[in-house]
């Protein structure tokens, strides 16, 4: 939920200019190949798809980005960076497993509608990509410090053929085409034949729904769902395209689809459930709606209301709702939503609106939703011993990707946030929105955030990746557990302690121990209200300022008391709190021991297989790669790290999928201040990678000064050709 107050005092800073000048808003122009993708992270959804970025593929147009700056289509992007065409102008992407499918999510000029042309292999597909920008440009102006915001949608297509991976796919603009657009990301599938009617179920044509017309197929769905109710029987949604213009009540009823690429629901509110029982099923299908600015007095979510007991929503695509699901008018327990594609909402993509109660959110994969992607609001009554999981979250456009908005014993768990926008952070946890207070004990484990956390347009400060809130009550009486969580890129601080009210209410009961943080624009630890918190054995490298921020407001009150012990990596502590700093304006500072420094850094190779770049190997993902050119060794391939800096440690990764089978790779491994006089680090030697062992494979040497580090690949068993998934340099 967005709408943060403007209450608490700051200086205002951070201009455009700025932002520019710290390195976070650049703009870079001209024809880009296999640019060095944007850092990733573990953990999330586990999708049938592969996400592709278009800053990281062959393209004819022009990146933009990375850009930090509200109100820019590049902040709204993965990565914060993004293409974009013009007339005559591509990306070209590289499949990095088959498909038979894309989903582009890009965004067109106000106004704008029609087609982008796409090829695989060099074949022009018929019918091209319908795009439009109907459902982008928002504005909310009841929201403090909103601008126009959601910026991007997404299309999707069918090829009617079967691409290996290594395909080559091009999304252009032909003549005919819409005049410009800017491409984020594709999405390659390889989707499933339609599934078939199950046995014993009836179907909502035998009712008189006829798919693919302009038809309101409600009432025809509506007899449907009575019949398998009081037949006890499944409701089978055929493939096709089914109008539904007023909403479904549905109960003790299982609705499953052929398939969300098939079986598609149009509506903008398609279920209203202002009572149930429970045990409703609802599989298979698309949600679409045609939503295409918020209007929070209107209940145009995909479901809207009450589940029951034991229901389950599984294997949905929903897009264009203003919600993806809203649970309330009523209890809702032991629910399972697993399994589902909710995009482009104008709102959060899950809320339990109170009283939800030992229910499983998880495997979800959420991007461009217009608020809190999962939220648990305990408006009421509290939600209560539920658990998020393995959950994938990208651009939310305003708030936060995961938040728990009071409540009691919930867990979050295994999640995936990246590159939220303004008005929120990655996660947070705090009594706000009159929410039912904290209480028991509430877990974050095993969670990762990139460049989550942004300038707040209101406060002038950054909000963290991680944060607490005492905005409605202090944060008391209440055990909050944090492990293992990873912050990466942070473009403002990694944690966040606040009384978004200003009233210096304090936060306690916070026990944070075992974190990673790996880039802050500012601070790893920011606190502006009192308390006492542990933070335990954080490591910390690439601080942007200083350690900690520790300056509460109002300034009468006593600063937050941190304990804890066994942290490294982030001492000093900001001293002037009547300023803000800008962000990375702290003198650097030197990576932690076993900090892999060769991430993201410009690397080149004697030669490559098309489509599979250099870039690979420092992307962060050992699934994409680098491959020699074939059947020519010796092949070498070079990573510069910027400075010459202390390294005694080199590890390759390969792809860990099961095609990859054992291999051995014979390489040397050198060393470089100049790039002209190399020391051998690791002499030629085989290297074996064994899919048991994660197919990686390490060596140690003397801590060596090097700028560059260079391997050169003389024979592999596995194919004619070096291959390197990941190159990972570590900082002695």
């Amino acid at each position: 939920m967005s709408s943060l107050p403007h209450r608490l005092r700051g200086p205002v800073l951070l201009s455009a200019a700025i932002l520019v000048s710290s390195g976070l808003a650049v703009a870079a122009a001209g024809t880009a190949a296999a640019a060095a993708c944007p850092a990733t992270g573990s953990g999330g959804a586990t999708t049938a798809f592969r996400t592709v970025e278009a800053e990281c593929s062959t393209t004819t147009g022009t990146a933009l980005g990375p850009d930090y700056t509200q109100g820019t289509v590049a902040s709204e992007a993965s990565g914060r960076q993004a293409v974009q065409l013009g007339q005559g102008q591509y990306v070209e992407f590289t499949l990095p497993a088959a498909a038979n499918s894309i989903n582009v999510h890009f965004n067109l000029p106000r106004g704008s509608s029609g087609r982008m042309s796409v090829y695989v292999d060099g074949t022009k597909l018929a019918n091209g990509l319908p795009v439009t920008s109907q459902y982008t440009y928002t504005d909310t102006p009841w929201i403090t410090g909103s601008t126009t915001h959601h910026f991007f949608d997404d299309a999707r297509l069918l090829f009617g053929m079967d691409a290996a991976p290594g395909a080559k796919v091009r999304v252009g603009l032909d003549p005919g085409d819409v005049g410009q657009a800017t491409i984020d990301l594709a999405d390659f599938e390889q989707v499933a034949p339609a599934a078939t009617q199950p046995a014993g179920s009836i179907s909502v044509t035998d009712y008189g729904a006829t798919p693919g017309d302009a038809t309101d197929d409600s009432a025809a769905f509506g007899k449907a769902l009575a019949a398998g109710q009081a037949q006890n029987k499944t409701v089978w949604i055929p493939p096709g395209r089914f109008e539904i213009g007023t909403a479904l009540h549905i109960d003790k009823t299982t609705l499953r689809g052929a398939g969300p690429w098939y079986s598609v629901l149009h509506g903008n509110n398609v279920f209203n459930n202002g009572n149930a029982s429970g045990n409703i099923t609802l599989a298979d299908f698309a949600v679409f709606g045609s939503v295409s600015q918020r209007n929070d007095g209107s209940p145009d979510n995909a479901f809207h209301g009450v589940l029951g007991t034991g229901s389950t929503v599984s294997g949905l695509w929903i897009q264009n709702t203003k919600c993806g699901l809203w649970l309330m008018n009523g209890a809702s327990s032991n629910l399972t939503i697993e399994n589902n594609r909710i995009l482009d909402t104008q709102a959060d993509g899950v809320n339990f609106d109170g009283a939800v109660t030992n229910s499983q959110l998880r495997n979800n994969y959420l991007r461009n939703n217009g608020d809190d992607a999962l939220a648990l609001w305990s408006n009421g009554q509290a939600d209560a011993n539920n658990t998020i999981a393995n959950n994938t979250v990208v651009q939310p456009n305003l708030a936060n990707g995961i938040a728990l908005y009071g409540g009691a014993d919930n867990t979050v768990t295994g999640n995936l946030v990246q590159d939220t926008n303004a008005l929120g952070g990655g996660y947070a946890v705090g009594n706000r929105f009159n929410s039912v207070p904290l209480s028991g004990t509430v877990t974050l484990t095993g969670n990762t955030a990139v460049r989550a956390g942004a300038l707040d347009p209101n406060w002038k400060f950054g909000v963290g990746a991680l944060w607490f809130d005492a905005r409605d009550q202090a944060i008391s009486g209440v055990t909050i557990k944090v492990s293992d969580f990873t912050a990466i890129d942070s473009p403002y601080e990694a944690i966040q302690f606040i009384d978004g009210n200003g009233a210096g209410k304090p936060i306690g009961g916070v026990t944070i121990d075992g974190v990673s943080v790996r880039g802050t624009g500012t601070f790893v630890a920011q606190a502006q209200t009192q308390g006492t918190v542990s933070i335990s054995n954080l490591t910390a490298s690439g601080v942007g300022v200083t350690g900690t921020y520790n300056c509460p407001y109002p300034t009468s009150i006593p600063k937050m008391t941190f304990t804890g012990s066994g942290n490294s990596g982030w001492t000093g502590t900001w001293a002037d709190c009547s300023s803000w700093p800008a962000p990375r304006s702290g003198p650097p500072q030197p990576p932690q021991p076993g900090t892999n420094i060769a991430r993201g850094k410009a690397i080149a190779a004697t030669g490559s297989q098309g489509g599979f770049p250099p870039a690979n190997a420092v992307d962060g993902d050992p699934g994409t790669y680098w491959e020699s050119t074939n059947n020519a060794f010796p092949q070498s391939l070079t990573v510069d790290l910027g400075d010459p800096s202390a390294v005694n440690k080199v590890t390759i990764k390969l792809p860990g999928s099961p095609a990859w089978t054992g291999r051995t790779q014979t390489l040397e491994v050198a060393g470089s201040t100049d790039g002209s006089t190399w020391t051998t680090l690791v002499p030629s030697r085989g290297w074996k990678f064994d899919p048991a062992s994660g197919n990686t494979a390490s060596a140690s040497f003397g801590t060596t000064a090097a700028r560059y580090v260079r391997l050169t690949v003389t024979a592999n068993t596995g194919w004619p050709a070096g291959q390197v998934g990941e190159l990972e340099v570590a900082a002695a």
